[in-house]
């Protein structure tokens, strides 16, 4: 059995056996995470993988799995503890940049001018646990990256008045030549989080070396090529694939 619609995931969930399969967006709802434990039990397939999909919901998450690609000493704080336990460490880095987990468009993104002031408003029991903590990489440049197949393309994100990039927040998309190293990152990325397809926002730093900023299986695209419409499409190609493997 194959299933593709949410609303069928939950009312057939206690009768999908080994081998079925759920193809496309399995939203949890909050506190229903744990029914994906219950799925790898069950051997019950999901694709893309449970893996990309918490991936790609969770900055905390990819902080913890994806932080090899990301920028040093990025770490998660769970706890007051863990920010304390860093003060030494991101006295060299000056300012930084926190990511409220779960939250899109730039809205959970705050700039600090350094690790003891935002330690100083966590103390407060204001912001809420857990969060990603990174440096704030001066005059980084802000790539989005789509992949989808044998298909890739990126454009550069700026903005003059803001940090922020996001083109939500008034930023500029301008389209630039993906070369080889910046896809090879990518797809390294991608196979490490499992994902069949992405969205990511990669920083480059003045020596061209690239660091993983956040990773979806969706996203804005207003500054692509290929457009949103066209990637659903092949998205949809793409599960459509899958389903005829399982099939067979």
């Amino acid at each position: 059995m194959i299933i593709d619609k949410i609303d069928d995931f939950r009312r057939m969930y206690h009768q999908l056996q080994k081998g079925d399969a759920f193809v496309g967006n399995l939203v949890f709802r909050p506190g229903e995470e744990c029914k994906a434990i219950d799925l790898l039990n069950r051997g019950i397939i999901v694709f893309p993988s449970l893996q990309a999909q918490f991936l790609s919901r969770s900055k905390v998450f990819q902080a913890e799995v994806l932080d090899t690609f990301m920028l040093k000493d990025t770490f998660v704080a769970y706890k007051n503890k863990d920010l304390i336990r860093h003060l030494s460490d991101y006295a060299k880095h000056g300012q930084v940049v926190c990511k409220r987990d779960r939250k899109n468009l730039g809205l959970g993104v705050s700039k600090w001018k350094s690790l003891e002031d935002l330690n100083s408003l966590a103390a407060m029991e204001t912001l809420p646990y857990p969060f990603v903590v990174q440096p704030f990489l001066r005059d980084a440049r802000d790539f989005r990256v789509l992949v989808i197949e044998d298909y890739s393309e990126a454009y550069e994100k700026t903005n003059q008045y803001s940090f922020r990039k996001n083109l939500a927040h008034g930023g500029k998309a301008s389209r630039i030549e993906i070369n080889p190293a910046l896809e090879n990152f990518c797809r390294r990325i991608m196979l490490r989080g499992d994902f069949p397809y992405a969205v990511l926002d990669i920083l480059v730093d003045k020596n061209e070396n690239y660091y993983l900023s956040e990773i979806s299986l969706s996203g804005g695209l207003t500054g692509s090529l290929l457009g949103q419409d066209e990637f659903l499409k092949r998205k949809k190609m793409v599960h459509n694939a899958f389903c005829n493997s399982c099939k067979a």
